[in-house]
């Protein structure tokens, strides 16, 4: 795969190699979220606040923002300019996080953005002991600093040196202390909520509103997606006090059109049509009309798309290149997104990790293996994360679910297979088959076609590690 770099004459002697980066990470904070954006905020400050030198576009959202932030750097690259692209988390490997201009960038440039965030937060450490320095809210600062951090201001610089026009950054998670709120977003795009990280957002889709709706900032241009609907009033009331006036994106034409909470004149509109495997949108959008623009993706696209549009239309403040768009869309596949890995057996990746996106899943499979005579309803190889509401994600799947197989991804937080195994027992009544690792799981169930037998299709989910670790074997040639 091709990655990107800087040219040689940016590189610098003595920056970190990809292995000390990775262990400068571990060393770090490595979960959780740091109620304040002061470190961080001084963080970059010590860098030379690089998030000034180009035009910052924020995406956050339960579901739907990684898709969404990843139409919106190809829509903008195919108009011309150049795109950095912060997405989290990585699917195989750290570096997957920043793009420029579409490609990953080489290890090599990850250890040296990481090692220069790094340095940068060693200089302040030192000021903060030496000098006693404070932040804005008049706390001490801690020089500590969590591998989040860390990670969105190695970004943050890198887009600098690669002298991007545009960054797109998807938060992390929530919006009101995710490190990628230090910038002041042109656009700041919300594209729907659901109940998800409970533990740490709060526990009713108001209060997980109220975190995400901080990303409006005074001179930002709020975005708010189809998925926003039920939270109307949280976001208008944000963007009240900031003075910003919004722009909804919503369903439906005439007779069909959903409520808005924003004039018609501030309301983009988009209908979409699903046919052999290819979501189509038409979209009304403020400076213009966009029919026919198409993607090769599940229909739950189409209101990604339709987000996609309105940011990028706010993001240059004019009509889009009908012609571009299209070629932006239609060549654009999202990882981990309903990812087909192979065909013969099918074997297809996604991420979704709560009851929203996997009810979305659901659908997405339905239109994949229901031809409207037959629904062969695929194996799902399933893996949850402890802290997620696993029983709605089996409930979700089941109806589309030929079986079950449980297995875990390496990450500390997954239930454990046999865990798993008992609670899908109590939801389907079917005990399901177990395996100790995604790599077994997969191994089995393709064992079949491996003598010439048939081997049933197969969707990998439940989290991103999930997704990622099968993808991970098929780079590594284990699947093909």
């Amino acid at each position: 795969m091709e990655t990107y770099d800087l040219p040689d004459e940016l590189n610098e002697p003595g920056a970190l190699t990809y292995e000390e980066a990775l262990e400068a990470l571990h060393e770090s904070l490595q979960f959780g979220i740091e109620p304040s954006l002061e470190g961080v905020r001084a963080l970059a400050d010590q860098m030379g606040r690089p998030q000034d030198t180009y035009t910052c576009l924020q995406v956050a959202g339960t579901n739907g923002k990684s898709s969404t932030v990843r139409l919106v750097a190809a829509i903008l690259r195919a108009h011309g300019y150049r795109v950095g692209l912060y997405t989290s988390p990585e699917l195989v490997h750290y570096p997957e996080r920043m793009e420029v201009d579409g490609k990953v960038i080489s290890r090599e440039l990850f250890g040296r953005v990481v090692g220069d965030a790094v340095r940068g937060g060693r200089e302040l450490t030192k000021r903060v002991e030496a000098e006693h320095l404070v932040g804005a809210d008049g706390k001490p600062l801690s020089g500590i600093f969590t591998e989040f951090e860390l990670l969105t201001a190695a970004a943050l610089h890198l887009y600098a040196l690669a002298k991007v026009d545009f960054a797109v950054l998807e938060v992390g998670m929530g919006g009101r202390w995710d490190a990628t709120s230090i910038v002041e977003p042109k656009v700041a795009a919300i594209t729907g909520i659901g109940l998800d990280h409970t533990a740490i957002l709060g526990d009713t889709v108001e209060q997980i509103a109220g975190e995400k709706a901080a990303i409006i900032k005074p001179g930002s241009i709020p975005v708010l997606g189809p998925g926003t609907a039920e939270t109307t009033p949280v976001f208008m009331e944000q963007a009240r006090a900031t003075g910003a006036q919004p722009i909804a994106v919503r369903e439906g034409f005439g007779s069909k059109a959903t409520a808005s909470p924003v004039d018609e004149s501030h309301t983009v509109r988009y209908a979409g049509r699903m046919r052999s495997g290819v979501v189509t949108d038409d979209i009304q959008g403020i400076y213009a009309k966009y029919m026919s623009v198409g993607m090769h993706a599940p229909s739950y696209q189409k209101a990604n798309i339709a987000t996609a549009v309105a940011i990028c239309e706010q993001a240059l403040g004019h009509a889009l290149d009908l012609a571009a768009l299209r070629k932006a869309v239609g060549e654009l596949q999202v990882p981990g997104r309903f990812e087909t890995l192979s065909r013969n057996p099918q074997l297809i990746i996604d991420a979704a990790h709560n009851p929203e996106s996997a009810t979305v899943l659901a659908t997405a499979i339905r239109e994949r293996f229901d031809d409207g005579r037959t629904f062969s309803k695929p194996t799902i190889l399933l893996g949850i994360f402890a802290d997620k509401d696993y029983r709605g994600i089996i409930r979700a799947l089941a109806p589309v679910a030929d079986r079950f197989v449980v297995s875990a991804s390496n990450n500390p937080r997954s239930l454990t297979p046999e865990q798993l195994q008992g609670i899908v027992t109590e939801e389907t009544g079917v005990r399901p088959e177990a395996y100790p690792s995604l790599e077994e799981a997969v191994a089995a169930l393709r064992a079949p076609a491996r003598r010439g037998q048939n081997a049933p299709a197969v969707v990998a989910t439940g989290s991103i590690s999930v997704a990622g670790e099968v993808k991970g074997l098929q780079l590594e040639g284990k699947i093909r």
